[in-house]
């Protein structure tokens, strides 16, 4: 065991401490050598009938045990349902082990404890976490297309009662240690007590023998009437239906599994949870979220741009105190970087100030703001009108309206007072950054920084680099983007980039079909049923009508042989129906639960009237592949142009950026689970629609070699 990350030591003489550290990962990982280890301590330890107790706790900061090893999980993924059967079942009787030894288990909780590792726990007698911000716990497992497989369907349920666990199990949400405790799962105790703690817990146990009392009771069935059953088990699945729309299996999955052996033993229950797990491991929407997991994982081991060192960003100016720019100044100060914030009066930078020391404040426990946050965050924000302070800042992000003659004056004003080593960014969502970048003396420090709104809730930045961007820059641009906790994409200059290029296309189709006759409706039902966040006529009521007219024409003029322009959307923006900015979209909106939402407008009725050609047929199914088709051509001409390199670029950026349905994978892993060949096929009865219908040469290619996007 030289290698192992386990340690067993004696600091009491009747007192075993395993503790977990691996000194090679951030966190620890139950990975199966690391599981075989385990399995031999637990050997060693069956037969000592001299020890009190044992204590299960890592070294390792603000990490317990962060769940399995997915790698090795997708290494399994293609085997048999019995072998997944054996692999559920080998894990539960590891960890039952911890049950069943001759002495209290104790698990010491300081840090993240999630998956395995708090399956881990819950087979363990008791728990104590540290009370503090950095310890959690939980089941993510059906954010991965599964549910806990190791005991913690059958286990956690007979520990806190069902209805938390059915909680905790289908939600995959992480709870604090306050929570716990709440729940029973475990007592607190301050970080540095923790060891002692656990300590006087043994003693107590090996007194009063309570453990061996809860350890009868947890190993029969749950003390829950039918009709308590039948109720949680409507409850609980209307509620999980009404999330997941009936596109996410497993929280279903697992609800089945712990309402269908609540009234059996604890040995049955484990036995259901293997049989069950096995419809789950390896899903298509299993297969699907994986992927999401490791496109998602790859982007956060970025650690700049080409190996290349990033200058060090102490300080950030934030020019533009609207919606856009709070929401940027926002992100830096809640990651303790500060903020000079600009605009063109005062007024203006104090109502901007203002914004980000409301969001910057807000307190999710209280759901309101917490003066004490305020107090902390209001030195780091500097709301200013003055050129010198604005200039002063190692990164300066431009973020005011969608003019590039503003945008460029802006520059010429402040450049010549920027430091030699600042780079200047600009949050464009349309203007290529090389147009941006004529007439500046230093053009190798500039580049794009495009946020996405709401930039508090969405993650997604794409970092574009121009003509004369310098490999340093972006490099630069990236790992400041991480540091205030969003997700870069390197991507290439040109019109849209890469999420607005991809989106524009659908958004185009959905106007399209309205000309043609179909109702919006059913444009916004189709896409909803594929999965996304919400339909395209509803997102144009959320962009604004007048802004997806001006990107469209960007577009338009890019690429006029396939990209249309739009009666529609040029009616509708005449006659001031703007979307919700305005109350006046594709429906009105207003106060109140219904008008928030948005009801029927006779005046669009009639628009629409007027300019469709007349009642369409088209099917859902066929309104569907009008809408995503596009979507996937122009996503190949992305790379075909060389905007991005990658398709997982391509799946994560759609995935953040417009809420590309996860269950899918991402577009080019959904075109996978299609194929190149059915993808060819189903693009013919659209030949007649245009250039944007055409195979590009990469599908054909992959259509002839019947070969994958992800390779």
């Amino acid at each position: 065991m030289s290698d192992s990350i386990l340690s067993l030591d004696f600091p009491v003489e009747d007192i075993a401490v395993l503790t977990i550290s691996d000194p090679n990962k951030s966190v620890n990982v139950l990975s199966r050598p690391v599981l075989e280890d385990f399995q031999r301590i637990f050997d060693q330890l069956a037969d000592r009938n001299d020890l009190a107790g044992l204590i299960i706790h890592s070294d390792k900061p603000g990490n317990f045990i962060a769940g399995a090893d997915i790698r090795e999980f997708v290494a399994d993924i293609d085997q048999p349902p019995e072998k997944v059967v054996e692999v559920s079942t080998r894990g539960q009787n590891l960890f039952s082990a911890l049950s069943e030894l001759p002495f209290v288990t104790i698990a010491a909780i300081a840090g993240i404890c999630v998956g395995g590792g708090a399956e881990l726990s819950v087979w363990c007698d008791r728990r104590i976490m540290a009370r503090d911000r950095k310890t959690s716990w939980g089941f993510p497992e059906v954010k991965l297309g599964i549910y806990p497989g190791w005991g913690g369907t059958a286990r956690t349920p007979r520990i806190v009662g069902l209805s938390n666990a059915v909680e905790l199990c289908t939600g995959g949400q992480f709870i604090d240690a306050d929570a716990a405790m709440a729940m029973g799962l475990a007592e607190i105790v301050a970080p540095e007590q923790l060891m002692d703690a656990a300590i006087a817990m043994v003693r107590a146990e090996e007194e009063s023998k309570q453990y061996l009392k809860d350890r009868e009771l947890w190993s029969g069935p749950i003390d829950i009437s039918e009709t308590e059953l039948g109720f949680l088990a409507a409850t609980a699945s209307a509620y999980i239906q009404g999330e997941t729309q009936g596109n996410y299996p497993a929280p279903l999955a697992a609800l089945e599994v712990m309402i269908g052996s609540a009234h059996s033993d604890l040995k049955t229950a484990c036995k259901m949870e293997a049989e069950g797990f096995k419809d789950v491991f390896g899903s298509p929407v299993n297969r699907s979220l994986l992927n999401v997991f490791f496109l998602q994982d790859s982007n956060k081991k970025q650690k700049g741009y080409k190996d290349l060192a990033p200058a060090k960003i102490s300080s950030a100016t934030v020019l533009g105190a609207g919606a856009m720019g709070q929401g940027i100044a926002a992100a830096n100060v809640k990651r303790g970087v500060p903020v000079a914030l600009g605009d063109l009066s005062a007024e203006a930078v104090g109502r901007g100030v203002q914004g980000i020391l409301t969001e910057v404040s807000f307190n999710k426990k209280n759901r309101g703001p917490d003066a004490t946050l305020a107090l902390k965050y209001v030195p780091l924000v500097n709301g200013t009108v003055s050129d010198s302070e604005l200039a002063a800042s190692d990164i300066v992000i431009e973020a005011i309206y969608e003019n590039a003659d503003a945008k460029r004056e802006l520059y010429a004003r402040l450049e010549s007072q920027l430091a030699d080593n600042a780079i200047l960014c600009s949050n464009t969502s349309t203007i290529p950054i090389t147009e941006l970048a004529k007439g500046l003396k230093n053009p190798e420090r500039f580049c794009g920084l495009h946020f996405f709104n709401p930039v508090r809730r969405m993650p997604l930045v794409e970092v574009i680099r121009g003509e004369k961007t310098s490999d340093e820059t972006i490099s630069t641009a990236v790992a400041y983007s991480m540091a205030i906790g969003k997700s870069p994409i390197v991507v290439g200059d040109g019109p849209g980039f890469l999420v607005n290029r991809a989106l524009l296309p659908y958004m185009n189709e959905a106007l399209v079909l309205l000309e043609e006759g179909v109702s919006m409706k059913a444009v916004d039902r189709a896409a909803t049923k594929f999965g996304m966040p919400m339909g395209p006529i509803s997102l144009h009521d959320t962009v604004g009508l007048d802004i997806a007219l001006h990107a469209g024409g960007v577009l338009q003029r890019a690429f006029p042989d396939r990209a249309l322009g739009s009666k529609v959307l040029t009616a509708m923006v005449e006659a001031k129906r703007l979307g919700k900015k305005n109350d006046r979209g594709f429906l009105d909106y207003g106060k109140g639960k219904k008008l928030a939402r948005g009801v029927a407008s006779p005046e669009v009725a009639a628009l629409l009237k007027e300019i469709a050609s007349g009642e369409s047929d088209a099917t859902p199914e066929q309104i569907t592949d009008r809408l995503f088709l596009p979507m996937l051509l122009e996503a190949t001409r992305l790379i075909e142009d060389g905007i991005v390199s990658d398709v997982r670029d391509v799946d994560l950026g759609l995935i953040y950026g417009i809420g590309f349905p996860p269950f899918k994978g991402g577009l080019f892993f959904w075109a996978d689970t299609l194929g190149a060949q059915a993808i060819v096929e189903r693009l013919k009865p659209y030949a007649s629609l245009g250039k944007r219908y055409e195979p590009t040469t990469m599908l054909l290619e992959h259509a002839k070699s019947n070969r994958k996007f992800y390779n």
